[in-house]
């Protein structure tokens, strides 16, 4: 990892107001008062379900219009968002590392990547099973704590027998496959970190201190620029606001170290729960909720979208075909996915770089919004992922959700590191300064169609103009953002 510019100024200062400040604030928690014990809810994998979408053998499908939705690849993607451009111009993440933090991991990731990879025109990576290591050629590596293996999946949900349960290591191997797979897919010679705990947090100790204490040996020891996570639990299902301060201490000092840490924003809009699943003990919080890590004012949240272009090519807007949420006059680049995670959080308060706003936004109140941004999710437009994993027919599936933005908005920003010969760090204060700067639509896609209720009975928020709660600022124009949040460079910590 290369060393950072990030410039501090009173930076535990700043973390202090946001955060303890707020508490008091918000939540009517006495800054001093008796603590209650610490608990910790379900961390679950956001990769919101596998699509009915199933190739079985190892002939990759293409882009394209399947079971009333649409299917992207890599090159579809690619063109979707703009990054063609960047790779042409020889900025495809060389020298970069993005850690991805995940729950168990499976013993054939690597293997999968190569399938993946090979069948997409990928780069092969240094860690690959079948893969000669020569010299500049991107790695992927595996850090294991703990060595817990991956059950094969059970019969409890029939509906989604692959779905992401409690506990269900199973559930993990479609966010493992797909994070990997896909951050590869957008940062094609950056290297891969996946770091691997083996529990997913359901007795009440173990799950996100294990993951935060992993990602802080991965600050501790320089081995990644940007980490990306797409794990979650609702804000208020953590037994206390202390329960969920106490585990912000790898954001602390990787910040500080100039990491950027990018979080997928949760794929149940505002309704959460108290636990994950709700049928496993859980009930759902009867008010609007946002989800952390992504609430953290020091990390990147990234919401979702349906993404309206031409599954096949990427390079036309396509409002025919489905999901019938693009299917809007006049076509769209992007419009809001119902489970995109957002609203505004109850402990951390408004930090300053949400001051700074685009008109037409949507913010209100004095509390952290999420998301910052947005990237295609939408199991309407899911992407492809090969899996051979123990009790999985070897094959592509279709896979959807926040899981499936985070690492590839990662990967974009792994990009842009590469472009500014050094680590950005927080680019939160330059994503909103380069969208409030008069020149909007020239870093984002708009998205203002669509809202984020799943529940009926929990309020929703609407895409607007600008900053909103379900997309945030928008989906990126990568050949355009990228070097500009480069050109801003590391930027200094705002004093609150």
């Amino acid at each position: 990892m290369k060393s950072s510019g990030v410039r501090l100024r009173s930076w535990r200062a700043w973390i202090a107001a946001l955060a303890f400040g707020a508490v008091a604030a918000s939540s009517g928690v006495a800054v001093g008062a008796a603590a209650r014990p610490i608990s910790y809810p379900a961390a679950t994998p956001l990769s919101a379900q596998f699509q009915g979408a199933f190739e079985a053998g190892t002939q990759a499908p293409p882009g394209g219009f399947y079971f009333g939705a649409r299917a992207f690849d890599p090159s579809s993607m690619q063109v979707s968002y703009d990054l063609t451009p960047l790779y042409n111009s020889g900025l495809m993440g060389q020298g970069e590392t993005i850690a991805i933090v995940d729950s168990f991991g499976y013993p054939a990731v690597a293997s999968d990547l190569e399938t993946f990879s090979q069948a997409y025109g990928l780069p092969l990576m240094c860690g690959m099973p079948g893969v000669t290591c020569k010299p500049g050629m991107p790695t992927f590596h595996v850090l294991m704590f703990g060595n817990r293996q991956v059950k094969p999946p059970t019969s409890s949900s029939q509906s989604n027998p692959y779905g992401p349960g409690q506990e269900q290591s199973s559930g993990w191997v479609g966010e493992v496959a797909l994070d990997t797979q896909w951050a590869h897919s957008i940062a094609p010679e950056a290297n891969i970190l996946l770091v691997v705990v083996p529990t997913a947090e359901t007795l009440g100790v173990q799950g996100f201190p294990n993951m935060m204490n992993a990602e802080q040996y991965v600050v501790d020891h320089h081995m990644a620029n940007v980490v990306t996570q797409s794990f979650a639990a609702a804000e208020g299902s953590f037994g206390s606001a202390q329960s969920l301060l106490s585990l912000r201490h790898a954001f602390i000092t990787g910040t500080e170290a100039g990491i950027t840490f990018m979080a997928a924003a949760g794929d149940s809009g505002t309704a959460n729960s108290t636990k994950t699943p709700v049928g496993q003990g859980g009930s759902t919080i009867p008010y609007p909720t946002v989800q952390w890590p992504a609430s953290d004012p020091l990390v990147t949240a990234v919401g979702g979208t349906n993404l309206c272009t031409n599954p096949v090519t990427g390079s036309s807007l396509e409002p025919t075909g489905g999901p019938s949420a693009c299917n809007v006059s006049p076509a769209q680049h992007d419009v809001a996915w119902r489970g995109s995670g957002g609203g505004f959080s109850q402990i951390f308060a408004r930090p300053p770089y949400q001051d700074n706003l685009p008109t037409g936004s949507n913010f209100s109140g004095t509390m952290r919004g999420v998301p910052d941004v947005a990237w295609q999710a939408s199991c309407g437009t899911f992407v492809w992922v090969y899996i051979s994993a123990q009790g999985f027919t070897p094959g592509y599936y279709g896979i959807c959700g926040t899981s499936a933005a985070s690492p590839q908005f990662a990967a974009m920003v792994s990009l842009a590191d590469q472009k500014a010969g050094t680590n950005l760090g927080l680019i939160n204060d330059s994503l909103y300064a380069l969208a409030a700067g008069g020149s909007y639509s020239t870093y984002f896609n708009d998205v203002t169609i669509g809202n984020n209720q799943t529940d009926p009975a929990i309020p929703g928020y609407s895409a607007s103009p600008g900053w909103d709660p379900v997309t945030g600022l928008g989906t990126p124009i990568a050949a355009n953002l990228v070097p500009a949040l480069a050109a801003r460079g590391p930027h200094t910590v705002p004093v609150s």
